[in-house]
């Protein structure tokens, strides 16, 4: 039996090669902070951008206040016409101060700003008014400018090859008046639930009732869906009934040449209806149970598909087994491909005691209230609501039979 570590790295080693080469497409800045595609906007640039204009592309000032002379320090020196953001400025003159607004383009002959809060009335509009102003002894070249190219030189880079397009990123392009960028496709999965039980887990009766009384609503093709487009994913759905001879060509019309992965939910467990196992180990799945609670049952491998093969992550059917399995074995290496963050990760101490199998690696919900970890519901695979309500994934370590308050556990902020 594996351990969750030597699981997750044969997952990254499956997908390494579907991850790597991406083709590049070139998108504006407007598509890419509307998502194009990717969930979160997580797209990683697939060429390095250097700058056309240096950023500032003009000495500007920092600070609402008066462009003076840093040499007339201390003089009184005569108010003029203010300078708004977007103006041109004329010259500053000798023995004169600009009134100038943040943002706005320093005049030529100015070297230092007096913020606006040093001057009589303290505040603008009313420091408009003004005639004269003391240039405040001290007074610096440099004070309270920005200077032409102190952010991003021109011609430097403003973000290397693989750099995800933060907010932050698509800010600084479009100030530089980068207008679009070549960017990495998205990493394309077929998210495939299986069971002839499994009926659209957005459909229901008027009434809300189910049709029929061994229907179970397909859970895991939406919440995975989700989860995918939280690091960047594309993805297409599919619900394939338990039929073996009706499942790979289903699998196969699904996949076609679109999918770069292939993720299942269900059927790889030991009982008599696991058609994912039942079809696909002849083909390249691997059933790899893994030491971990829940999510034990795991699968994986590169399988002959429509004649190519195409890497398959298989998680067990109940919900929560397969959402954790997401979270630790599939999130990670997605999320490091495009960018995206890692869970925020801390250790604390337990409130309460709890039990755990000695030879599992177990994954309880929970959440963290005045520092300590509370465990929400208990550690069953179909308990979802108690995921949904809980804030955090606390780890007990294999090797572990019982926790007891103010033992340490690491945990996993959802949310």
């Amino acid at each position: 039996m594996r351990t969750i570590g030597q699981h997750r790295d044969e997952v990254a080693a499956l997908l390494a090669p579907v991850l790597a080469p991406r083709a590049p497409e070139v998108l504006t800045l407007d598509a890419l902070a509307d998502g194009a595609g990717a969930g979160r906007g997580y797209r990683t640039l697939a060429r390095a951008v250097t700058a056309p204009v240096p950023l500032p592309v003009f000495d500007n000032s920092q600070m609402d206040g008066f462009a003076v002379r840093s040499t007339e320090a201390g003089q009184v020196v005569r108010v003029v016409d203010p300078i708004p953001a977007g103006a041109v400025p004329a010259p500053l003159a000798p023995g004169t101060a600009a009134p100038i607004m943040t943002g706005a383009r320093i005049p030529d002959g100015a070297d230092a700003v007096v913020p606006v809060e040093a001057s009589p009335p303290g505040a603008f509009p009313a420091a408009l008014g003004l005639d004269v102003l003391t240039v405040p002894d001290g007074t610096t070249a440099g004070t309270f400018v920005r200077r032409v190219g102190s952010d991003v030189a021109l011609g430097a880079e403003l973000a290397p090859v693989g750099a995800p397009v933060t907010p932050a990123l698509l800010g600084a392009l479009a100030s530089a008046g980068v207008g679009a960028v070549s960017v990495l496709r998205p990493v394309r999965v077929l998210v495939v639930s299986t069971g002839s039980e499994l009926a659209d887990g957005g459909q229901q009766d008027d009434d809300g009732s189910d049709a029929a009384g061994a229907v179970i609503r397909d859970a895991n093709g939406v919440a995975l869906r989700a989860a995918l487009a939280e690091v960047g994913a594309v993805v297409r759905r599919v619900q394939l009934s338990d039929a073996a001879e009706a499942f790979l060509p289903g699998l196969e019309s699904a996949a076609g040449d679109w999918a770069d992965l292939v993720l299942t939910t269900g059927g790889i467990s030991a009982g008599a209806y696991e058609v994912v196992r039942q079809v696909l180990e002849p083909r390249g799945l691997a059933v790899t149970p893994v030491a971990m609670q829940p999510g034990g049952p795991q699968a994986l491998g590169l399988v002959e598909l429509a004649g190519r093969r195409v890497p398959v992550v298989a998680f067990p059917g109940n919900p929560v087994s397969a959402l954790v399995s997401f979270e630790v074995f599939l999130r990670p290496v997605l999320a490091a491909a495009v960018g995206a963050p890692d869970r925020p990760t801390a250790e604390l101490p337990a409130a309460e005691s709890a039990t755990s199998p000695v030879g599992k690696h177990q994954v309880r919900r929970g959440r963290v209230a005045d520092g300590r970890v509370h465990f929400v519901g208990g550690p069953s695979s179909h308990l979802l609501a108690h995921l949904a309500a809980a804030t955090h994934l606390v780890h007990v370590p294999l090797g572990t039979d019982s926790v007891e308050p103010g033992d340490p556990l690491t945990v996993w902020s959802l949310r």
